[in-house]
């Protein structure tokens, strides 16, 4: 048999391993896409031609006040290649430096450093604006718009309140419960209070939070009713981009909030999906290196998409560093009370805790496969966490086989965050209705 030699991102780094050739079914990857050419000139066709919305010349005058949404760390937005040219944009449209912020979109994580905030925009734009964190704990910090169908209390910061537009940047990808990133994300959960992304997130229990599915989504439903509540009184305009998984851009949205997202959500089908013939047996999926597999509350994305691909009673081999350990106390408690999927879903379903859920996605997901982590993670967090953690790949593929035995065939996930296996008979695509 003919061996085959890979290579996949760990952390800042690469894990290497073989396999026989034979066994492997499918290496998945995103679609192979051109890169943009011209980014500013890209850009300002995004802003100046925009999906469903007046062009910013006509959104801005001069002397007003502008807000920008920008992602943490946590999500690839290459924030610092665009800001630059919205900000001069901006300047030339008459609005100063003085009268702009960024307020980066934390949701429940952990706050930004100095040094990230600069890193994430870049040295130039880091110098002229100030840069904010909405820590959803500080419950001054928030302003409050009315309650959602569904019982959500909408609390938005204030840093976005007092200005004239508020501009919602980011990049779109799947997302395990919401069924796409980006869009109104940026403000719910973004720039909202804890108790309001708890609500929020208390819908994934339902079976019809589900990935790549928005209408009919309680999650996309609750979070878009909470934002229309904001925008009846504030003007807001949206600029999200997709990357590839060299996170070069290939295509920019701009507009509308919601139509344009439709449409960009439309697009990430076409670039993230990918069909495949059957499952496999073993799928050894990497996250695709830092910050996709910072911690194991980042790290979970990659298991809902890699487990698509998997049988029954198969194996998951999940490559990722983890180099902040779990990433939420919260998880690691709910996982060391509630040893056991159901425990856990009942615990939620009583008593809903931000980070808890994690341990929810993560559990459901082991009743179909065995998850084995190639991870620095402490080997005691790791157990705690209901994961067998080793070191190298090898190591992984020989606990798979115990397993699934000798005669076994594999399905490959070098941008397991990235990627979303679809069955070619049960291809699914996104509803708009």
């Amino acid at each position: 048999m003919t061996l085959a030699n890979y290579s996949y991102k760990y952390g800042h780094g690469y894990k290497d391993f073989s396999l026989e050739q034979d066994r492997v079914i499918a290496e998945i990857k995103v679609a192979e896409m051109p890169p943009v050419e011209n980014l500013k000139a890209a850009i300002l066709d995004a802003i100046y031609h925009p999906i469903d919305s007046a062009p910013i010349n006509e959104l801005v005058k001069p002397g007003q006040k502008v807000a920008f949404i920008c992602n943490d760390p946590t999500r690839v937005a290459n924030s610092f290649d665009f800001m630059p040219v919205l900000v001069n944009e901006m300047n030339k449209l008459g609005i100063k430096d003085e009268d702009m912020r960024i307020v980066f979109a934390l949701g429940t994580h952990r706050k930004m450093t100095d040094e990230e905030m600069v890193e994430a925009v870049g040295e130039d734009v880091a110098k002229r604006l100030p840069m904010y964190n909405s820590d959803c704990n500080a419950a001054d910090d928030f302003e409050y718009f009315g309650e959602t169908s569904f019982g959500t209390p909408v609390w938005i910061n204030k840093l976005i309140c007092d200005v004239d537009l508020v501009i919602m940047t980011g990049t779109i990808v799947h997302h395990f419960f919401a069924g796409f990133g980006g869009g109104r994300k940026a403000i719910l959960p973004g720039v909202s209070a804890m108790e309001t992304v708890r609500r929020n997130h208390s819908l994934m229990m339902s079976p019809n939070s589900q990935l790549g599915k928005l209408h009919g989504n309680p999650v996309y439903d609750d979070q878009m009713e909470g934002v229309r509540l904001f925008a009846k009184e504030h003007k807001l305009f949206l600029f999200n981009a997709i990357l590839d998984a060299k996170k070069e851009f290939v295509k920019i949205f701009a507009g509308d909030w919601d139509s344009a997202h439709i449409e960009a959500c439309k697009f990430v089908d076409k670039v993230y999906g990918v069909e495949i013939d059957e499952p496999a047996d073993v799928v050894i999926a990497s996250c695709g290196g830092y910050p996709k597999d910072i911690n194991v509350y980042q790290l979970q994305k990659t298991m809902d998409n890699a487990w698509c691909a998997v049988k029954e009673g198969g194996v998951v081999i999940i490559i990722g560093e983890c180099e902040e350990g779990s990433g939420s106390a919260a998880l690691e408690k709910a996982l060391q009370e509630n040893p056991s999927p159901d425990a856990i879903k009942a615990q939620l379903e009583k008593n809903f805790v931000i980070g808890a859920h994690k341990a929810f996605a993560i559990t459901r997901l082991m009743k179909k496969a065995k998850f084995i982590l190639v991870s620095a993670l402490d080997k005691k967090i790791a157990k705690d966490l209901l994961f067998e953690a080793v070191d190298t790949v090898d190591e992984a593929i020989k606990l798979a086989e115990k397993s699934v035995g000798t005669d076994y065939k594999v399905v490959l996930m070098p941008q397991g965050s990235l990627t979303v296996p679809l069955l070619k008979k049960k291809k699914k695509t996104l509803k708009m209705a």
